[in-house]
């Protein structure tokens, strides 16, 4: 088991219904077991969060990497956000893990809530961050596929400028990567990045659930938050100044208060947050 200042990575070899899928899987700390799912900006946009979680929660911090992502093979079988769901499923069982914190970002967000849906004996806590997936005729999340970087960067950061990408820098071998990023993304989410069922679905939701929004966001606006939110019952919703559309980015102190709290309430009921 690793210390708060140890990391160990396993492959598992992941039962589903269309056969075994390798998971890259990097493990840090102990306590409470939270699965931390990334969004389109890749495992690496959560490490030092998950650090953070890690040390501090105190927490045993899963980071898988999504299948495709991270320079890792994702199955033809595992093309869709609930095939992916299906894939941490097995997981969670495979581990034999219960009462397990669920937080995703972005379309992690959109898989942990398919998670928490298809496993609730599994899953005990669901924290949805910024998260996609349902469909919104009155705030619809940005066409991100039709963006250039740098407009997705304006729109998805409280301070675009801290995390600005040089592409010109960029090696054959990171460049490769992001492309392999770019196509897993697009293979779960699709074209819209969103399911028309998924709305209706969420109100089968059974597990507590915190809802964080960065007021900044722009990708995907506050008011789709609160949508997310009340279509998930008890769901709380807490909007985040100074960061956009990765909290645990450029909020992560404030966002690990929230879930901390959240995390440690003993009858398991959120209270409603701003």
């Amino acid at each position: 088991m690793p210390t708060t200042t140890d990391l160990s990575t396993t492959v598992h070899q992941v039962p589903t219904s269309s056969g075994p899928v390798p998971v890259t899987v990097t493990e840090r700390g102990q306590g409470r077991v939270v699965l931390l799912l990334h969004g389109g900006a890749g495992p690496d946009s959560v490490a030092g969060f998950a650090d953070l979680l890690a040390a501090r929660g105190p927490a045993r911090v899963l980071t898988p990497k999504h299948p495709g992502f991270g320079g890792t093979p994702r199955p033809d079988g595992i093309d869709s956000v609930r095939r992916l769901a299906e894939v941490y499923r097995g997981l969670l069982d495979l581990l034999d893990l219960t009462d397990v914190t669920v937080v995703g970002n972005s379309i992690g967000g959109w898989t942990a809530a398919e998670l928490a849906l298809a496993a609730p004996g599994r899953v005990g806590r669901l924290v949805l961050l910024n998260a996609v997936g349902p469909t919104s005729a009155e705030h619809p999340v940005a066409d991100f596929f039709a963006l250039t970087l740098d407009e997705v960067v304006n729109l998805s950061y409280a301070d675009p400028d801290r995390f600005r990408i040089n592409l010109a820098a960029l090696t054959d071998a990171q460049k490769s990567v992001a492309a392999g990023n770019r196509a897993a993304l697009q293979a779960y989410g699709g074209p819209t990045m969103a399911d028309p069922s998924l709305a209706g679905r969420l109100g089968g939701l059974a597990v507590p659930t915190l809802v964080v929004w960065g007021e900044a966001d722009r990708m995907a606006v506050p008011a789709y938050g609160r949508q997310y939110a009340a279509a998930i019952p008890g769901a709380a919703f807490h909007l985040l100044p100074a960061a956009g559309h990765l909290p645990h980015l450029e909020a992560p102190e404030a966002l690990l208060t929230l879930l901390v709290q959240f995390a440690q309430f003993v009858d398991g009921t959120p209270t409603d947050g701003q």
